[in-house]
């Protein structure tokens, strides 16, 4: 059965009265059957923990200390709280985006800083330009987690081999090894790591163990020739002092 009728001032249409027209009714989902076993798992190695947020509404913190990394809770949200900020600083992200995305300004930064820091040790003004190396590093390692680490590694071990040649002209040889072996522990086949280190324990007079770290830095280049160059030289140096 149909009529037609008026709506408004000039206008009418027709339509049909008839039986309405049923919607499908969406079908409940079925979740699988967990895995008694996975769950077992999950069981023995769930631990709860006391956890409060800090003033910002963003921060993880344990609740007894109210620290991001507790030893004595045994906890650390050091990465999680990063991430966390990182997401909150940029609101229009709806999800991290491919690894392969590099944050460009970033590494400008690293590299305006580092050369600040270059151009202060051409001028032999290390504490300047310790303080440029440090800033840069610091900023290195704030690339998002979801980049690739690689070029956080390439920018981070440049930046410390450039203060650890700062801390050798300004004869603080430990601090000078300490960033030689921070070099080594993340680019570990760069030769220029395996360089300083060996730099630093001759200011630290040991020789026979700049000798070993300048082999290891040769095991990966052999052709290196400011290796191979500064074998020879601390070998000089050893035969000079049992002439002695």
């Amino acid at each position: 059965m149909s009529h037609s009728h008026s709506h408004a001032p000039g206008e009418s249409h027709s339509h049909s009265h008839g039986p309405p027209q049923l919607q499908p009714q969406p079908q409940p989902q079925t979740l699988p059957t967990p895995d008694p076993a996975f769950l077992a798992v999950i069981e023995a190695d769930f631990r709860p923990v006391s956890i409060t947020l800090a003033a910002d509404n963003i921060t993880l913190l344990c609740e007894p200390h109210n620290l991001d990394k507790c030893s004595t809770c045994n906890l650390d949200y050091i990465n999680l709280n990063r991430l966390s900020k990182i997401l909150a600083q940029n609101p229009k992200l709806k999800a991290p985006p491919p690894g392969n995305i590099v944050s460009k300004n970033l590494s400008q930064a690293v590299n305006n800083t580092k050369e600040e820091g270059n151009a202060f040790y051409k001028m032999h003004k290390h504490r300047e330009a310790l303080g440029r190396y440090t800033m840069a590093a610091s900023i290195a390692v704030q690339r998002p987690p979801w980049e690739s680490n690689q070029l956080m590694r390439e920018e981070l071990s440049t930046v410390m081999s450039n203060r650890s040649a700062s801390y050798v002209e300004s004869e603080d040889y430990i601090s000078a090894l300490a960033d030689a072996e921070t070099v080594i522990s993340i680019r570990r086949n760069w030769s220029k790591g395996h360089f300083r280190k060996a730099r630093a324990l001759v200011g630290l007079g040991m020789l026979d163990e700049a000798i070993e770290a300048l082999q290891v830095g040769l095991a990966f280049e052999p052709n290196n020739t400011e290796l191979g160059a500064y074998l020879e030289d601390i070998q000089k140096m050893m035969k000079d002092e049992q002439k002695t």
